[in-house]
Parts: C-alpha cells; sequence; structure tokens
C-alpha cells in the first residue's frame, strides 16, 4: 500500500452523528470522498437530506437514521440500521453537539444537564453502541473542542466540562479497547470553524479571538475533515488514546 492509498476509506462504512449541518457534513463528505459508504445520523432527520446527496454524488451510499444521542437506546437502533444496511460499522464520529453560554450563578439544572447529555453521555452512548459490534481494525474519533483544554470568553461551564469529559473518554476507551478489541479511539479538538454554533455568537466575538489563532484566520472545514481521514484510516492505524488539536495555534498562545 502506498502512502497516498493509505489514506483511503474504501469499503469501509463510516457513521457520522450530528451529519445534518456543520462539521458533520463535512466529516461525511470527506469519508465519502475517501471511499467510505455513510450512515447520517441526526436528530432532524429532513435536514439529512442534502448532506445524503453529498455523499451519494461521490458514488458512495448514504443511509440516513434519525438519532437523538442522548439516548442510549436510539443509538442501539442506529447501530442496527447501520448493520442491516450495510453488515457493519468500522468508523464511528462522534460529532453530534450542543452548545450553551449561561453565566454559572444563573445556569438551571436543567440547561446544565442538556448539554452533557448530548455532547458527554452521547459520546459515550454511540461509543459504546458500536464498540459491541466493530472489528478489530475498527475506530473511534471523538469530536472535542479547544474549550476542553482552554477558554474563549464566553460563560460556558457546561460546554467546556463536557468536552473536557469527551478528552478523557477518549483516553480511557482507547485504553479498554485497543489490546481486548483492536478498536482505535482518538479526538478532535476543533478551534474556530465557521458552523451553525458560531452563527449564534454575538457580532464581532470570532474577530475578537484571532489574535489568539497564530495562523491569524478561522479554520476551513476541509482541514478538520481531512484530520478525521487520517485518524479513521490505515495511515492513523499507530495513533490511539490522543486527541488532536485542530485551532491555528490557539492552545498554544
Amino acid at each position: 500500500m502506498s502512502v497516498l492509498d493509505s489514506f483511503r476509506l474504501d469499503d469501509r462504512v463510516v457513521i457520522v452523528t450530528g451529519a445534518s449541518s456543520g462539521l458533520g457534513v463535512a466529516f461525511a463528505q470527506a469519508a465519502a470522498e475517501a471511499g467510505a459508504d455513510v450512515v447520517l445520523a441526526a436528530r432532524r432527520v429532513d435536514k439529512l437530506v442534502a448532506t445524503a446527496e453529498l455523499v451519494e454524488k461521490t458514488g458512495r451510499k448514504a443511509l440516513a437514521v434519525q438519532t437523538d444521542v442522548s439516548d442510549p437506546d436510539s443509538c442501539s437502533a442506529m447501530v442496527e440500521a447501520a448493520v442491516a444496511e450495510f453488515g457493519k460499522v468500522d468508523v464511528l464520529v462522534n460529532n453530534a453537539g450542543v452548545g450553551s453560554a449561561y453565566p454559572a450563578t444563573r445556569e438551571t439544572p436543567e440547561q446544565f444537564r442538556s448539554v452533557i447529555d448530548v455532547n458527554l453521555n452521547g459520546s459515550y452512548w454511540a461509543a459504546q453502541a458500536c464498540g459491541r459490534v466493530m472489528r478489530p481494525g475498527s475506530s473511534v474519533i471523538n469530536i472535542a473542542s479547544i474549550l476542553g483544554i482552554t477558554t474563549a470568553g464566553l460563560p460556558q461551564a457546561a460546554y467546556s466540562a463536557s468536552k473536557a469529559g469527551v478528552i478523557g473518554l477518549t483516553r480511557d476507551l482507547a485504553q479498554q479497547w485497543g489490546a481486548r478489541k483492536g478498536i482505535r479511539v482518538n479526538g478532535i479538538a476543533p478551534g474556530f470553524f465557521a458552523t451553525e454554533m458560531t452563527d449564534e455568537y454575538d457580532p464581532g466575538y470570532i474577530e475578537s479571538l484571532l489574535p489568539r489563532v497564530i495562523l491569524g484566520r478561522m479554520g476551513d472545514l476541509a482541514e478538520i475533515a481531512a484530520t478525521m481521514v487520517w485518524l479513521a484510516s490505515p495511515a492513523g492505524g499507530y495513533v490511539t488514546g490522543q486527541t488532536i488539536t485542530v485551532d491555528g495555534g490557539v492552545t498554544i498562545t
């Protein structure tokens, strides 16, 4: 296998959660371009139509599955649908997530728990369901955030805590499943990329953070999607338990 061929995902089946928008769309399209069939999971199943079209334009197959990752039964149903359609699951991209920006003295228990339930618990339930059927050589990629490592000027206790938890979860699952199951588990901690979530920020917020970005710009979705393909593919075959920051240098300033 040549170096370039080692980045291929031919004949792989990739599940992408949160595939209805933003990073999830980019991950799904990149997986298909690398040769994989893709299971598209999201609560807003109607919004998966456009993502499915992008996958199918590459010549690969897409399966849309309505999924609420905060519900363990829904995650199990997602995996069952994938196996029924494609016979296996090779890669999980744990991308589904929500954010909040409530001051810590005023955030309600319900507001805090709702973020943890999707971002952290949901990552676990989806990984657990996939881990039960994955074969040796499979890969789980958890999407964390640089806000699990640093701060960014907004009151985001729930989001930061959930993403720090995802980083810890990544290490533990890598340790549990590496030798015993032959499953690699890694994370990606994105910096600032244009998505539906960043669209909700106050005007000027992203611009105010750019001085912290060594490369002086927001990231391009293709750049983080390429990182996912590397971790999912044989090219990343000796990498496990790591969370890769893709942030233009924010976390070293």
